[in-house]
């Protein structure tokens, strides 16, 4: 059994068969339950546990039905309208879902309804029932009110009442049983939860993963262990999900491929597009790099296709020649492209440059995830110079060994490595945007713990002894007062083209001026490299 601290001290939260023939249930005291089974084996109570075990048990259902939603604490609701006829029919899809929980050890309840709260009562109160749809009402009749999911407070209220069943609910009035509750609130919830169940009133799911919009499943009659048995699988279901998305002239940018093996576990493996994509030649080429992840395990016994992140597909006539395009480039055969090389390098592998209007030249290129779109290409300035092949992500800093105060540097040190300068050319001149370094004007101190005029110089020779005492005061209070850190202006750079003796070729920038006024001496930093 397992035990959690709740009002009343510790009590019994679980009991397994065994421990309910010995009368011990739910709700029961720990000591009581020790006095009617001594050799009871207990343990905590672990809900985040729980949690994520009934999550994952959740997403290993999805190999029956796309929509799977948690019910509680303890169980899980599966949409299987359109699903039931791949298994013969409901009753059916009910003995295979058992055999199945059975074959992995794992207990459960089972009901099959109409509604959700019917189906959520069924399994609760009355495992093994099914209910046709429209038979919820006389179906649960006999059932206990506690298999609506109601509250603690509802269900001891409902006693006292005399309702312990739910058909008891069915002729009593509505305003009669909101009066006999001492909220509203809680009288609407039992009507909430009676309606639902019955379906008068919609209850809405929230599933575990989202509802693809397209997808195709492949059962195995006998289990696959071999990529080339996924890959003629693979082969069938993309064709399948391709057909169906083609018939409503939408593409996918997501494709998930889910692996069921017959030991319950899973493996997932997705690939993504650019742009909205249909062709299965080319979903297939996405998969190819991927598929020899999947660890078939014992077998798998299902593969499950699904298709994410839909939209309408731009489809527009090929040009009839070069000259007639309106653009020079595919941007059909580019998004192809980078879909291949994100599904071997990795998401996020391909990028576009997205120009910005800047001075900086790490500002003005930042680099964005490509969506398929063609980049849009910079317009270079008039009297901007070349601009190297490779940018640094971000200047690094070099040590200048011989200097010359208006040139480049004669050699230094980059990452450990001193280079000769043997040829240069520059400068290019980047003046800093200084409306970007705008500050407030701060007000001075105070002095003597009140705001005082600037001191002069100068003083009074007048002044006696007493005066002249406060005013040391003052300005022994000033230097000891913390200041605040002084903001430097930014400063302008002066671009250079250099080759060093090997022939590799750095774009280098001094940044600052000497005599500038606006901090130390200069700083040199290498910013790109050329081809």
């Amino acid at each position: 059994m397992l035990l959690e601290n709740g009002a009343k001290g510790l009590g019994v939260a679980a009991a397994n068969e065994p421990a309910r023939q010995l009368g011990v249930t739910e709700g029961l005291a720990f000591t009581d339950a020790r006095a009617r089974a001594p050799n009871l084996v207990a343990e905590d109570l672990d809900p985040v546990a729980d949690a994520k075990a009934l999550a994952a048990l959740g997403d290993w259902m999805i190999r029956l039905s796309p929509l799977v939603a948690i019910d509680g604490t303890d169980g899980l609701i599966l949409e299987t309208t359109g699903c039931d006829h791949l298994y013969g029919g409901e009753h059916a899809m009910m003995e295979m879902l058992s055999s199945l929980l059975q074959r992995n050890a794992i207990s459960h309840q089972l009901g099959l309804a109409g509604t959700p709260g019917a189906a959520s009562a069924l399994s609760r109160a009355a495992p093994g029932t099914c209910l046709k749809e429209g038979e919820e009402q006389a179906g649960l009749t006999d059932l206990p009110v506690a298999a609506l999911r109601l509250s603690a407070d509802a269900e001891t209220l409902l006693r006292r009442f005399g309702l312990t069943r739910i058909g008891q609910l069915y002729g009593i009035d509505r305003r009669a049983l909101g009066r006999r509750f001492q909220s509203r609130s809680a009288a609407d919830a039992v009507l909430l939860r009676l309606d639902q169940a019955l379906g008068l009133r919609h209850e809405p799911l929230a599933p575990l993963r989202p509802m693809p919009l397209r997808s195709a499943r492949l059962n195995c009659p006998e289990p696959i262990a071999t990529s080339e048995a996924i890959k003629i699988g693979l082969e069938q279901l993309t064709q399948e999900v391709c057909e169906a998305l083609s018939a409503t002239g939408i593409g996918a940018r997501c494709f998930l491929l889910t692996a069921f093996r017959s030991d319950g576990s899973r493996s997932d493996i997705a690939v993504k597009a650019a742009r909205p994509v249909r062709e299965p030649k080319h979903i297939l080429r996405l998969f190819r790099e991927r598929i020899d992840t999947i660890d078939p395990g014992f077998g798998i016994d299902l593969l499950l296709l699904e298709a994410h992140r839909t939209d309408v597909m731009e489809t527009s006539p090929m040009a009839l020649s070069g000259d007639l395009a309106s653009t020079d480039m595919d941007a059909i055969a580019l998004s192809a492209l980078a879909d291949r090389i994100a599904a071997r390098l990795g998401e996020g592998a391909v990028s576009r440059v997205q120009p910005r209007e800047s001075h900086m030249p790490e500002r003005a290129e930042p680099q964005a995830r490509f969506d398929g779109s063609v980049p849009i290409p910079a317009i270079p300035s008039p009297t901007a110079g070349p601009r190297p092949i490779r940018l640094l992500p971000s200047p690094e800093r070099v040590t200048v060994m011989a200097e010359v105060p208006d040139g480049p540097p004669l050699r230094f040190i980059w990452r450990r490595v001193p280079r000769t300068v043997t040829r240069a050319d520059g400068p290019e001149r980047i003046a800093p945007e200084w409306w970007t370094h705008i500050a407030a004007p701060q007000t001075p101190p105070a002095l003597g713990g009140q705001a005082r005029p600037w001191l002069t110089p100068k003083m009074d020779p007048r002044a006696d002894a007493a005066q002249i005492a406060h005013v040391r005061a003052d300005l022994e209070a000033m230097l000891d007062a913390p200041s605040e850190p002084v903001k430097l202006l930014p400063r302008a750079r002066d671009y250079y083209r250099v080759e060093d003796a090997s022939g590799r070729r750095y774009w280098l920038f001094r940044e600052g001026l000497y005599g500038d006024g606006r901090g130390g001496p200069p700083e040199w930093y290498v910013h790109g490299l050329f081809a």
